[in-house]
This record gives structure tokens, sequence and C-alpha cells, in this order.
């Protein structure tokens, strides 16, 4: 059973109790939260559970030269790509435009093509959004620090 069920229950009751425009504030402040973490996971290169990502593929030695070595998903953490937003009914964060393809074969280890001319390459999963343990307990306080303002 799960240790936070009692107070679930009761934090649903209390969200339930708040107005619409109050809900879209508070999902909001959830999402924005929630993207920070996320961020910063993918920074660490680790899944939500904590494992680290499987490292890249090595790369023929005698690929370009000068070639810039970056941290994988470098961009993909970005505020431009990764989009925090709050609705009455949901805190949302999602990857957006043509990234969305990228962080879903990563996701998931799908199969794709890296480049036009190239073969079909599984890729291995690589858990980019998820929620841990410590998100969640970082929601709660957020709604109990929300409500104990609104009263």
């Amino acid at each position: 059973m799960n240790d936070f069920k009692p107070l679930d229950d009761q934090l649903a009751g209390l969200i339930g109790a708040l107005s619409p425009a109050g809900r879209r504030k508070l999902a909001a402040e959830i999402a924005k939260e929630l993207r920070k973490s996320q961020q910063q996971r993918i920074k660490q290169q680790k899944s939500p559970d904590g494992i680290p990502y499987q490292a890249r593929k090595r790369q023929p030695l005698r690929a370009k030269s000068g070639r810039i070595k970056r941290a994988m998903f470098a961009k993909l953490r970005t505020s431009r790509y990764l989009k925090a937003s709050g609705r009455s009914d949901a805190a949302v964060v999602e990857f957006t435009g043509k990234v969305q393809r990228i962080a879903r074969v990563h996701q998931y280890g799908l199969m794709e093509k890296p480049g036009k001319n190239s073969k079909f390459i599984k890729y291995p999963e690589r858990a980019l959004l998820g929620i841990s343990e410590i998100d969640i307990i970082k929601i709660d306080e957020i709604i109990l620090n929300y409500i104990n303002q609104s009263h």
C-alpha cells in the first residue's frame, strides 16, 4: 500500500475545493518545478529511477576533425524545447516541435534513421521524462504551501 495514500486523498479534496483559476495557477507552479527537476536530471544523464543513461556509441577515430562533443540532450533540456504548462486539470511538461520525435525515440528505445541516407538504428532506452519519488514529495509540498497561503 502507498504510504502517501491518506495524504493524497486529503490533498485531492482540498484541490477540488479550489477555484478553476486557483487550480490552473497551482498546476502551472507544479509544472515549472517539474520542468526544473527534469532539466537537472537530464543534465546529470540519469533516468527518473536514478540509473545512468547508456553511454553513446563510440565514433570512429577518423571522424570529422574539429568536431565539438557535447553532452547528450544538451539542447533538448532548454526551455525552448522543454515546455511547462498548467491547466485546471493537469500540470504538463512536454517536448515541443520537431524535437518530440527525437525525445520519443530515446524515451522508448525505438528504431530510427539518424540521417537521410543511413540505415535504421535501434537506440537504447533513455528515459528523458518521468516522475521520481523526490518529485512526488516536491509536488505534495507545493500543494500544501499553496493551500496554506490561500487560507
